[in-house]
């Protein structure tokens, strides 16, 4: 399928994506039937390289891509972020052994085949490696991954003897475990689970080399395309339900997430331009992209008054996500420690 005929199937997937949020949100149950719906449209493999028969599709229209799922359900397009980045890292470097790839792109066709990304939290991984005669062993406890129910594949960050490594596991491979997940405040059609590793063996081929400051770049642009996502949304409703506000109060509104978008869009363009320093500066400023579109929730909460705060409208829950998907970004202090790091 082509880049513009899966573009052109997304407004009707948004849709369905919103009609269903609410219900996601409140039942707190993986959204089968929006994954699917993303499959059958075509735009859960967008970013497969041309050599594999898929559209490569680029940085900046894979931004737009989560921007608009973000507006739909913002649970659904952090799902589909960490599987289209893996097929575009995948054409970027094959970082997958070939077999494996070939088997995720066989289960791409049949129906939906979710990548998941267990990244080491601030203490670092939870999850031991140890090699055994044929390939490592795995063992541990990786909290709070999304949607692990219905990963058919990890990349699983754990400490081996020599450091911390990267390593390729089947989600249906024995000794791994999915536990009963988290009431977290935003967020909550993730279906976010705990996963246990119990001796779980991998192949010698199925350690990866470490990512790439592309790779964490592209991660972080994603997040915050998905925070404006929901920016978006939030004006949507405040332009249909709220009455008699200020020209300039809306103005502000739109101004705010224009500009953001803008700053989004021109990011991804030096990053499929391949521009000296890209990387870094889509990772630097890609935690505040994010946060402008909390703000702009925010502030249309703040317009529409108690009617914002209600459960009968999206608004809360826009608010309760946007937090949340800000919290999957570097903290402020930290990002301006990277930045200033790298100018001495």
């Amino acid at each position: 399928m082509s880049l513009n005929d899966a573009m052109a199937r997304l407004p009707r997937v948004v849709d369905l994506l919103a009609a269903r949020a609410d219900e996601h949100d409140r039942e707190g149950a993986f959204p089968y039937r929006g994954v699917e719906a993303l499959h059958e449209a075509g735009l859960l493999t967008l970013t497969v390289g041309a050599e594999h028969g898929g559209a490569g599709a680029g940085v900046a229209d894979t931004v737009r891509l989560l921007a608009a799922l973000g507006g739909g359900d913002p649970s659904v397009a952090l799902l589909a972020a960490d599987t289209l980045l893996t097929h575009a890292a995948q054409a970027r470097a094959a970082r997958w052994p070939a077999a494996a790839y070939r088997a995720l792109l066989a289960d791409s066709r049949r129906g939906p085949a979710l990548v998941g990304s267990l990244r080491a939290g601030p203490d670092g991984p939870q999850v031991t490696a140890l090699r055994s005669s044929d390939g490592w062993l795995l063992t541990g406890r990786e909290q709070a991954v999304r949607g692990a129910e219905a990963l058919a594949w990890m990349t699983v960050e754990a400490q081996a003897e020599e450091g911390p490594a990267t390593f390729l596991v089947a989600g249906d491979s024995p000794g791994v475990g999915v536990e009963p997940g988290w009431e977290q405040l935003g967020l909550r059609a993730g279906a976010v689970q705990d996963v246990h590793f119990e001796k779980v063996a991998t192949q010698d081929a199925f350690r990866l080399a470490a990512s790439t400051e592309r790779d964490e770049a592209c991660r972080r642009l994603g997040v915050a395309a998905v925070c404006l996502g929901i920016g978006g949304a939030a004006r949507a409703w405040l332009v249909r339900n709220v009455r008699e506000l200020p020209a300039s109060e809306l103005g502000r509104v739109a101004l705010e997430l224009a500009e953001a978008e803008e700053l989004l869009s021109g990011i991804a363009g030096g990053l499929d331009a391949d521009r000296a320093g890209a990387d870094r500066r889509a990772a630097w400023l890609a935690p505040g992209i994010a946060q402008r579109g909390v703000t702009v929730v925010q502030r249309v909460v703040a317009l529409s008054g108690t009617t914002g705060l209600s459960r009968v409208v999206p608004l809360e829950r826009h608010l309760r996500d946007a937090i949340s998907v800000r919290a999957l970004l570097p903290r402020e202090d930290t990002v301006l420690a990277e930045a200033g790091t790298a100018a001495l």
